[in-house]
């Protein structure tokens, strides 16, 4: 075993355990977090294996922009990060998730194993795409890239005037339902107060006498 075999194996450990701590953290934010690890020693084992460029675009696309997205989404929704009794799942929803994930992986490496069982790759001597795939990528398909990013950016403007329309919303209902709070219950208290004092007053007050009456 090289040095290089020892480095992907400890990568692709890094890589399997970070996604796993990721889909079964309760919270949010640390599930990103270990995703962006997940992502990161991912696009590491695309440079063990010589693919620079795969792993430049591992980092560019998915560690620095999908993560970053889904925390600008967390930030922006204001949904709950930590754990929370009303969207947290019983016991048995995770034992059937996790027996289906080891299902569909077993059922992955049956397929995918034979086709690479006798396989062999000179990693030293291997031909450089990288020219071929900047020139298709810059060249044929660059108005379909420059489109596709486009239409994120809008999107994600899209996103954002929609949650400011739904807080609007939440502030008027607000406003207005204190409003008819306010309406309900009458005159302030300080009115209610002066109401008491020349009630009061007024009954404590003598009646007056015959001669001041006189």
């Amino acid at each position: 075993m090289t040095t290089r075999d020892i480095v992907f194996t400890a990568v692709g450990a890094v890589t399997a355990l970070s996604a796993l701590l990721s889909v079964t953290t309760k919270h949010v934010v640390h599930a990103a977090l270990w995703l962006l690890v997940s992502l990161g020693s991912l696009a590491g084992a695309y440079l063990v294996l010589g693919q620079e460029l795969v792993g430049l675009v591992q980092l560019l696309v998915y560690v620095g922009a999908i993560v970053v997205l889904v925390l600008f989404a967390l930030m922006l929704t204001r949904a709950p990060i930590g754990p929370h009794a009303e969207i947290d799942t019983p016991w048995w929803q995770r034992v059937v998730g996790a027996l289906l994930g080891a299902a569909t992986a077993v059922m992955l490496a049956s397929l995918l194993l034979p086709f690479f069982s006798g396989a062999t790759a000179d990693l030293d001597t291997r031909p450089s795409a990288t020219p071929q795939i900047a020139q298709a990528v810059f060249g044929t398909w660059v108005w379909p890239f420059e489109l596709l990013s486009v239409l994120l950016l809008v999107a994600l403007i899209g996103a954002f005037a929609v949650s400011r329309l739904v807080i609007g919303d939440r502030g008027v209902g607000r406003g207005a339902s204190d409003g008819d709070r306010a309406v309900a219950e009458g005159p302030p208290s300080v009115g209610d107060g002066r109401a008491g004092a020349h009630h009061s007053a007024t009954a404590v007050a003598p009646a007056p006498t015959g001669g001041d009456r006189a």
